[in-house]
């Protein structure tokens, strides 16, 4: 894909009602775009059905949920959960007696790990073993949601599955010099990538963000089939990151955050949409902006591609409710603090000799560099320390306008999507939230 297509319309549900079938495929932690998605097949009237990855004992074996870890996450999805384990990955995976992935990355060490070499032939038996796995245990769960759907009514597959980082202490060291290091401790994000670790990482990212999404295709091929016999239809949508276009002086433009090691896995992700709407099936991936996370905060500065959208509101002349974001943002601030302020140190970022480069959508995800690091993370800890409480963030207020928008903009374009591959760029988040909120 050589340029970004955007979602252009707030289009409105016109498809799903009382007694569809809403279906996160992916359990709900926390704070997350998927909440947003959730809330808006409630409010529809759909009924509820999740998914768990599962738990590991203490031996590392995986496990169903007991009866009180299934209560408390059938409570927090507000419906019922199908308890087989759908935990993505072979990091944890290995023949019996044999080293996991997890097991070989660990020997590693921060001194060594740039140049050991790791078995590719095992590791590949432990793809195969945590492939295997999911698939398994994935036609079983289709198979009891089959149960649940009643004839002629329609169906929302909603992929939410992202991630592959293996519990390694020594990953953790790398990840923190990579994402948030500069100046000495600056690490190069195109070394992890050359590494051995860096090819293992990437097989995982693949197989947790991407591939789940094609064994998901595959696996609901005999749903799909008696839903649409019957007269209903069906729908999947799924969440990417390939950058967002936000304000950059008075103009949208394209722009990411530097290095999303995992946009490969994201790509990867945009082709099985692509290769299912060649099908005529209705399967399409959304481009979400960047928000806060639980998993996303490992990204610093990652925040600088979220706050121009206070700028957007007003250009799209969002007035009583822009003004109303701009005080709730405002009254977060130290005192004698302008968030106007805030603003201008985000400006001049966009504007920086050094992030010019980055700008480049076709040779998305780039590496970083030091120069690249230094504004990025420099950026962002000077704008944290214009807050009151260090814990409550500008970003985090605008992290759950967000969220909501994408639900809404999300869940309405999947009664007729536009495409396989969609952008929900800032102008069309802040015309959601001004709609909403007018």
């Amino acid at each position: 894909m050589k340029q970004p297509v955007p979602q252009k319309t707030l289009q409105e549900n016109t498809l799903f009602g009382q007694g569809d079938v809403f279906v996160l495929f992916g359990e709900l932690f926390g704070r997350g775009y998927a909440t947003g998605l959730v809330n808006e097949a409630k409010a529809a009237g759909m009924t509820i059905i999740g998914i768990t990855v599962g738990r590991r004992d203490e031996n590392n074996t995986l496990r169903k949920l007991t009866d009180e870890e299934l209560a408390t996450a059938e409570a927090n999805l507000g419906g019922k959960i199908i308890n087989v384990p759908l935990m993505a990955g072979f990091d944890l995976d290995a023949p019996a007696g044999e080293p996991t992935p997890t097991d070989l990355v660990n020997a590693l060490t921060v001194d060594t790990w740039q140049d050991e070499k790791l078995d590719f032939d095992h590791i590949e038996k432990c793809r195969q073993l945590g492939q295997t796995r999911f698939k398994t245990a994935l036609a079983e769960v289709m198979e009891q949601i089959d149960a649940l759907i009643p004839s002629g009514k329609n169906v929302y597959f909603a992929h939410t599955m992202a991630g592959g980082i293996p519990k390694a202490k020594v990953f953790l060291v790398i990840a923190n010099r990579i994402y948030k290091g500069r100046g000495a401790r600056h690490m190069s994000s195109q070394a992890l990538i050359d590494s051995d670790l860096g090819k293992l990482i990437l097989q995982n990212f693949d197989e947790v963000s991407a591939n789940t999404f094609g064994y998901l295709l595959e696996a609901s091929s005999k749903i799909r089939e008696r839903v649409e016999a019957s007269g209903a239809q069906v729908r999947y949508t799924a969440y990417g990151y390939h950058g967002t276009s936000v304000l950059i002086d008075g103009e949208y433009k394209w722009q990411t955050y530097t290095n999303y090691t995992q946009g490969y896995a994201k790509m990867r992700l945009e082709n099985f949409a692509k290769a299912a709407w060649d099908k005529g099936i209705k399967a399409s991936v959304f481009n979400c902006p960047e928000i806060r996370t639980n998993s996303s905060d490992v990204f610093a500065g990652l925040e600088l591609s979220l706050l121009p959208l206070l700028d957007a509101l007003r250009h799209e002349q969002g007035g009583a409710f822009a003004d109303a974001v701009w005080a709730e943002c405002q009254a977060l601030l130290k005192d004698g603090v302008a968030l106007e302020d805030l603003l201008q140190k985000v400006r001049d970022f966009q504007s920086s000799p050094e992030m010019q480069p980055y700008y480049n959508f076709e040779a998305w995800p780039m590496p970083n560099s030091p120069g690249q690091a230094e504004q990025t993370i420099g950026t962002s800890q000077d704008i944290v320390n214009l807050h009151k409480d260090l814990k409550v963030l500008v970003s985090d207020a605008l992290s759950h306008h967000v969220l909501n928008a994408t639900g809404r903009l999300i869940f309405g374009a999947a009664s007729d999507p536009e495409g396989p591959v969609l952008w929900l760029n800032h102008d069309v988040v802040a015309k959601q939230l001004i709609k909403d909120n007018a």
